[in-house]
């Protein structure tokens, strides 16, 4: 049997954020080597010139860090937060995932056993029978996978161990009814042959109360497994086969909470001054806009059918939102699925002659479908109910039979027990047809929930050649191709206003144009990627040269090739499907759809391609000062492929692509071991180029890019003054600010800032624009403007529009709003068609209507997700009893104030927060057996990680995402 090398002990790092260290079998402290593979090879901790940590079961078990949310307590400048798409962001010195969509690449790169996954769900299971997990800091490319601006976890299974038979199994209860079992059983085969099988299962009660029905969500039932064969046919080869499997059904949340201070208007939803646990005005809402009277009325449709008036009580009107973000209030059960099979192989070959060569594949097969109520609220039915029994009346012949021919179809499918009985919704199905297909959900009051599903598959194969030579030069050449192939990826809407409209309306239009009763088709907003294709390789190499034995320099270079195609669009009310149809997309009335308006002609997709090359790679000149002092200058050029934004409907002007990111790192980092204290400082220095960061625009995630400058500090250290105790502390500063003049237009804020500005809500449509007078002051002008355009709407005077909409004039958004600008409900495309004509009457320099929004300079803002502080301390002591051992441990981390968009302000302030852990642990002889008791979030905080604004026509409210509430609870196992 080969050597093996010991085992990772504790965390490492540029900065060391754990005391873990490894035992002897006695269970004494004696630390060992710390070994890492930060650079594809195994070397000592402190001779690798990279900001890198790492943690051991051991560590991962004494700092309770269970899944990668819990990592991010532990590590200096990281962040982790889910986010609103079923997806998650890990945030590495400010540069996490800001750009939202499926051509975007990750910003930190995920990896299994060395090798780069894509779409993964590991975030989402817990940490089991791993040898260590490593986080690299700061932009990769010249040595891991596919390029990464701001850092690589690499998760590493803990191999089959040819020389003994082992095993061991752990079983946990707490509160919440949590249970939790892990195991692991080793077996070598032959002395060459040996497979490792392991596992976990996860089930406990939610966290979160539904006072509409006492049930608790944001529950987890969830297992993995996995199987290990290592195979030593040589001394010089090794061959690794890993599969695992993981899968989760149950009622999680992909979103906690939303926030919102309620405007009174409805013009925007929500206000701009503070986050509140207000519920946003419906009459903001397409669902209302398209079911009001003003609407109704414009299109020449009997307002007696309208479901409400954007003037009067909305449909969230009374609502209470609970101010304990635990609590929600809700008609719709949450639900999560989501599986993924892994498979990752690898070769290890001695060439002879110093050479080694490394070949590694793997294959992932991802699923995720998850459903929530939108708005986490229950609408007010008594505001729909004279409308229902109109429209039932209507459908029973009461206003003649013709009419009834139309309207009973609708009427049967929204109300199927009667106008008093139950109302239906569509289910997010993929036919299109929803409630008029059969495909409802019902419920005594109006419905609304989202769904998030794609099926992914990928794969990719890796060759590393390298050296190991005893003189002063060595080298690591590789390549790797990746592919990744999307089947389905769908983002939906459900309302039963949507419904409705989509009912009532069709059937006026139908009525209008002589065609047979039919409903407008999709029923739902759905934002759908048909299919996508990621192609990506990359050749790498790195280059060392020892001038003495004290100072090396290293030099990498990378090429990259990306290539992206992509078949995608979005529907929502877009054509007309025959009664009785079982497939929307069929409808002979489909061909009026077009989903690419920048091709002639009607597209039933819009299909796109996009390719990126790019060169890469780093440069680094490290000292040894002494065989315990180390410090080193390093340059890295990051790279993350561009992308293509989903389709948007032409009035918005907004970029069809996004360009590829880049990042200049400067680094300089001391490490030292200085008798029993370690001590490691980090100072590095960003120049972003086109940093991707997403907006909202028409319900669609839009990705912008902007230049930013980052600079931070990282010290830590570990203090081991007697054999049982240790003590850690970290400690990282981070700033960040936008770099260059950048104008965007705040979702919550469309007028920009201005008091010479009116933001309208559009009722055609629910989008907002805005509308400013081209001399600045001039806030009479302005208003002037809009309350004439609202008169000529009113009268029927514009084009196409019929009179009797009824609408006010502009109106103040009240005191503390942080709006200055004036607001109002009108037509964005009238506004245009009458400043293009008649404008200078208002303003000599004439009236310029903003369709999406008055975009503000963004430069010195903050970036999303980067606390500016952040200080972890820890520790722990073994105290001896007899043969056995006791352990008790206490960890703190403070983690100061971010922002979660890129506009910042106290409305997207995110707060700092303090988290407190606790265990006491007894390890019984040879550490065969343990029993552990623990508390996490000691001090039961709900700190928010992250958070989303949503678009303006669903009301601009914020989605919140927190870190767990305090858990405890006790565990048992064994090891041999």
């Amino acid at each position: 049997m080969r050597g093996k090398l010991s085992l990772l002990v504790g965390v490492c790092a540029s900065a060391v954020a754990t005391p873990a260290f490894a035992q002897s079998a006695g269970g004494s402290a004696d630390t060992e080597e710390i070994i890492v593979t930060a650079q594809r090879q195994s070397e000592r901790l402190q001779d690798v010139p990279i900001a890198v940590s790492a943690f051991t079961p051991e560590a991962l078990d004494k700092q309770q860090i269970k899944n990668t949310s819990d990592l991010q307590l532990s590590l200096p400048n990281i962040t982790f937060t889910k986010t609103n798409f079923t997806s998650s962001s890990f945030t590495i010195r400010g540069i996490g995932d800001l750009c939202v969509g499926v051509t975007c690449d990750q910003a930190t790169a995920i990896h299994l056993n060395d090798s780069p996954l894509f779409q993964t769900r590991l975030f989402e299971g817990e940490f089991y029978d791993l040898a260590q997990i490593q986080v690299l800091r700061g932009p990769q490319g010249t040595l891991f996978g596919r390029n990464a601006t701001s850092g690589v976890v690499d998760l590493i299974t803990a191999k089959p161990d040819l020389s003994k038979f082992g095993a061991s199994g752990e079983a946990e209860y707490g509160n919440y009814n949590s249970i939790k079992v892990k195991g692991m059983l080793n077996a070598p085969l032959t002395d060459t042959l040996g497979v490792r099988l392991a596992g976990f299962y996860l089930n406990r009660d939610g966290y979160t109360l539904n006072l509409a029905n006492g049930k608790h969500y944001d529950d987890r039932n969830m297992y993995g497994l996995r199987a290990s064969v290592r195979w030593e046919p040589t001394s010089g080869t090794t061959i690794d086969l890993m599969a695992q499997y993981f899968r989760e059904k149950d009622h999680r949340m992909r979103i906690q909470k939303q926030l919102c201070q309620r405007d009174p208007t409805g013009i925007i939803g929500c206000l701009n001054a503070t986050q509140g646990y207000g519920v946003t005005n419906g009459n903001s809402t397409l669902a209302s806009v398209l079911t009001s009277k003003q609407f109704f009325a414009i299109r020449g449709l009997p307002t007696a059918f309208a479901l409400g008036d954007l003037y009067g009580p909305d449909s969230y009107s009374g609502v209470v939102n609970p101010a304990d973000p635990r609590v929600i209030n809700t008609d719709t059960d949450p639900n999560y699925f989501t599986d993924e099979w892994i498979v990752v192989g690898s070769l290890d070959q001695d060439l002879g002659k110093g050479l080694s060569l490394k070949l590694t594949g793997n294959f992932e097969s991802v699923r995720v479908d998850s459903s929530q109520d939108y708005t986490n609220s229950i609408q007010s039915r008594a505001l729909i109910q004279p409308t229902l029994n109109t429209l039932a009346a209507a459908a029973s012949g009461a206003l003649g039979a013709g009419l009834a021919t139309y309207l009973k179809p609708v009427a049967d499918a929204l109300m199927p027990n009667g106008p008093t009985g139950v109302i239906c919704t569509s289910l997010p199905e993929e036919t299109g047809t929803g409630v008029y297909g059969g495909h409802k959900s019902c419920a005594m009051s109006p419905q609304d929930f989202d769904r998030s599903v794609q099926y992914n598959k990928s794969w990719s194969a890796e060759a590393i050649l390298s050296s190991k030579w005893d003189g002063k030069f060595n080298f690591l050449l590789g390549g790797i191709y990746s592919k990744l192939t999307m089947s389905e990826n769908s983002y939906y809407v459900n309302s039963f206003g949507l419904d409705y409209f989509a009912g009532v309306g069709g059937a006026f239009t139908a009525l209008g144009s002589a065609l047979p009763p039919a409903y407008l088709a999709t029923p739902f907003y759905r934002n759908n990627s048909d299919y996508l294709k990621v192609s990506s390789y990359g050749i790498f190499g790195e280059a060392y040269y020892k001038f003495d034995d004290r100072i090396k320099l290293t030099l990498g270079l990378r090429y990259n090739h990306d290539q992206k195609d992509i078949i995608a669009r979005t529907t929502v009310f877009n054509w007309l499907v025959p009664n009785g149809s079982t497939n929307a997309y069929t409808s002979p009335y489909f061909g009026s759809y077009d989903a690419d308006a920048n091709l002639p002609g009607n597209q039933p997709f819009q299909v796109r391609n996009a390719k990126f090359n790019e060169l890469t790679g780093r440069a680094v000149l490290d000292f040894q000062i002494t065989p315990d002092n180390l410090i080193y200058l390093s340059y890295s050029r990051g790279y993350k492929s561009g992308g293509i934004n989903p389709p948007l409907s032409p009035i918005f002007a907004v970029p069809e692509t996004f360009s590829p990111e880049f990042v200049n790192a400067f680094e300089i980092g001391s490490k030292n071991q200085f008798g029993k204290l370690t001590l490691n400082l980090t100072g590095f220095y960003y120049k972003y180029k086109d940093l991707q960061l997403s907006r909202i625009v028409a319900r669609t995630s839009v990705n912008d890019n902007v230049s930013a400058n980052i600079w931070g500090l990282e010290a830590e250290a570990i203090l081991r003054p007697t054999p049982g105790l240790s003590v850690n502390i970290s400690a990282s500063y981070l700033n960040t600010k936008v770099s260059e003049d950048k104008y965007l237009a705040n979702p919550r804020d469309f007028g920009g800032g201005r008091s010479d500005a009116v933001i309208i809500k559009d009722i055609t449509n629910a989008t907002n624009c805005a509308v400013g007078a081209n001399t600045a002051g001039n806030t009479a002008g302005v208003n002037a403007f809009v309350n004439t355009v609202n008169t000529l709407i009113n009268a029927g005077s514009i084009p196409g529009v019929a009179a009797g909409a009824g609408l006010r004039p502009t109106t103040s958004f009240g005191a503390g709003s942080g709006i200055a600008s004036t607001g109002a409900y009108s037509i964005c495309a009238a506004l245009q068609a009458v400043a293009a004509t008649n404008g200078a009457a208002f303003d000599p320099k004439g009236i310029t209507v903003y369709t999406s929004g008055i975009p503000v300079n963004i430069k010195g803002n903050k970036l999303p997700g980067a606390p500016d502080y952040k200080v972890a301390a820890g520790v722990q002591y073994e105290i001896p009893a007899g043969r056995l051992s006791i352990t008790p441990r206490f960890d703190i981390v403070l983690t100061g104030t971010s922002t979660g968009n890129i506009f910042n302000g106290a409305v997207n302030r995110i707060p700092s927060y303090t988290q407190i852990n606790a265990q006491v642990q007894i390890d019984g002889p040879d550490r065969r057996w343990f029993i552990r008791g623990f508390v996490q979030n000691l001090g039961n905080s709900n700190p928010i990680t992250g958070l989303y604004v949503t678009d303006q026509s669903s009301g601009n409210f914020t989605n919140i995402f927190t870190l767990e509430p305090r858990r405890y609870g006790v565990a048992a196992g064994f090891r041999f």
